[in-house]
């Protein structure tokens, strides 16, 4: 009995130093184009398995405009800075947030979340998972377009063919705000209003890399049969080799990380950059995949 009675307060003592379980960090989530937050065919069923798989997480689904039609055609015709502002104010308004957050964007979601953690460090964005996300751009074709979205797609096709980089598009039409033409540099770094900005292409914004540099992983996903992102290299912050649009180079061989112009080379040579590739044309992955391979980053 002495030793049952010595052994509850050791109990006691140690579930007070143990405390409760930690809270699982919250995860915010940005569709692609032609998508919408809340699609129970894409976002709504990546919320609802994450839910699942890490019971008590907070997901916050990024809405853009007030309601899902507005969201989804913001994805095509609202200027992107607008929205990467609309975003951080969403944030940062977020209580549930305030300790910081993972974040995981889909297709152009993933450059756009990269947007809000160079420019809007509060909260902190713990964790940037990149999925599908084309980080040095896109350009020629849009050879697939999303959902029943197709008719929008054939006019900004032609639009773009037209003039991705007139003052008029930049500021209108979202795709042309990360169209990178290896044909058309000098305009691209000139005249680009959001992609050329986040890379750094005009000079160095230090509280941008400073921001960049302060996350924890930065993973990118490239889908290995990808035939809706040009070139597909993209989406591991590759590109075409400049002055052509055959040859790609990796993001290690491009001045954007040889001059480290945004933290990159040293987030790689610190192990805070994770490149992932997974078979299948863009966004298409499976559950389980996703379980054992994403998963873990929120945990």
């Amino acid at each position: 009995m002495a030793a049952l009675r010595t052994a509850v307060p050791v109990l006691a003592l140690l579930g007070l130093c143990l405390g409760p379980a930690a809270a699982a960090t919250p995860l915010v989530i940005w569709h692609g184009m032609g998508d919408s937050c809340c699609n129970p065919v894409s976002m709504g069923y990546i919320q609802k398995l994450v839910e699942k798989k890490i019971p008590g997480i907070y997901v916050l689904s990024l809405k853009i405009g007030s309601n899902l039609i507005q969201d989804m055609e913001n994805s095509f015709f609202m200027n992107v800075n607008d929205q990467v502002s609309e975003v951080c104010s969403q944030l940062a308004t977020d209580p549930h947030l305030k300790g910081g957050y993972n974040a995981m964007g889909f297709s152009q979601g993933g450059q756009f979340l990269r947007a809000v953690a160079q420019r809007c460090p509060s909260p902190p964005m713990l964790n940037l998972i990149s999925i599908g996300g084309q980080h040095q751009g896109r350009v020629y074709g849009f050879p697939r377009c999303p959902g029943e979205s197709s008719h929008i797609c054939d006019w900004i096709r032609k639009t773009l063919d037209l003039g991705a980089y007139t003052k008029a598009v930049q500021e209108h039409l979202v795709q042309a705000e990360y169209w990178h033409d290896p044909l058309k540099e000098e305009d691209y770094r000139k005249n680009s209003i959001f992609l050329a900005d986040i890379n750094q292409e005009r000079g160095i914004n230090e509280t941008y890399k400073k921001n960049l540099m302060a996350l924890k992983k930065f993973v990118m996903v490239k889908f290995l049969n990808d035939t809706m992102v040009d070139p597909p290299i993209s989406e591991w912050f590759g590109f075409y080799k400049s002055g052509q649009a055959k040859e790609t180079i990796p993001l290690q061989e491009t001045s954007l990380y040889k001059e480290d112009r945004l933290g990159l080379q040293e987030m790689d040579k610190a192990g805070k950059l994770v490149f992932l590739g997974v078979k299948g044309d863009h966004l298409h992955f499976s559950e389980e995949w996703f379980d054992s391979t994403i998963l873990p980053f929120l945990q």
